[in-house]
């Protein structure tokens, strides 16, 4: 018996549009044409079909269900097994992700107080990774330091995020010059441009001494979430964390320590 491209897509749940996709990757041809050129379905079509969508389901690329019809020596369970430990790492993650969630409906009681617009128009590029800020929260939430910067941030304006943010931005197309241009790190133009992020988070958010600082550039480098907090990345380059690590650290060395503050 055979079944018109419509009757097929009705009887699966599919578009037939997604027919002609699967007809035109060569993953399911329908087997006859009707006298009028029409695609017409046979029941084993039919039966392939049924096979594709449960690859589908789970998962699985066109081109790996392709290479599990078409090559006899395929070993479907192989497949299945290396789905089946993705999916359970998929169910792991959505799970912590929950939980992050859970605890980010609480975090949100010391966060910036602004409304989604407020936030587009000052933040714009430059967003808050929901799930790193909260494991930061998590991390943190009982050192005093912590709380302190917090409590300043939940205490800023809109305009004080405006001017943190145009200050932040002019240091950041500094910064991303002084990169282009070949400057050394740890010349004196990183060096004072790291001392520029050092005060800068000292004025809007917490004392940063440089051996916290330090331990904040590491981050920038081991952490591509926390270096988005700084430099966003539609302008960061390849290398620009280590850059900017690495004047941190010369920074630090350069300053005494009774002018740390």
């Amino acid at each position: 018996m055979s079944y018109s491209v419509g009757q097929v897509s009705g009887f699966a749940g599919i578009t037939v549009r997604t027919l002609h996709h699967y007809d035109k990757a060569g993953l399911l041809s329908p087997s006859d044409r009707s006298p009028a050129g029409y695609r017409l379905y046979s029941d084993a079509d039919l039966s392939r079909l049924q096979q594709i969508l449960f690859y589908r389901e789970l998962g699985f690329p066109l081109d790996e269900i392709a290479t599990i019809l078409e090559d006899p020596q395929a070993n479907a369970l192989d497949h299945l097994r290396a789905r089946h430990r993705l999916l359970n790492d998929q169910i792991s993650k959505l799970q912590r992700l929950v939980e992050v969630a859970e605890q980010a409906m609480e975090v949100q009681q010391t966060g910036v107080e602004l409304s989604p617009e407020e936030r587009f128009e000052v933040f714009g590029e430059v967003t808050f990774d929901l799930t790193y800020a909260t494991q930061a929260h998590l991390k943190w939430q009982h050192r005093e330091s912590y709380q302190r910067s917090m409590a300043r941030a939940a205490g800023h304006s809109k305009e004080d995020w405006a001017k943190i943010m145009a200050e932040a931005a002019d240091w950041r197309l500094r910064l991303t010059a002084a990169f282009d241009a070949g400057e050394p790190a740890d010349g004196e133009r990183a060096m004072d441009l790291a001392e520029e992020h050092r005060q800068h988070i000292a004025r809007w958010f917490t004392p940063c001494p440089t051996d916290v600082h330090g331990r904040i550039a590491d981050g920038f480098v081991t952490d591509p979430r926390a270096f988005a907090l700084a430099v966003p990345p539609t302008e960061q380059r390849p290398g620009l964390a280590p850059y900017l690590r690495t004047a941190v650290h010369a920074n630090a060395v350069r300053r005494s320590p009774a002018d740390d503050a």
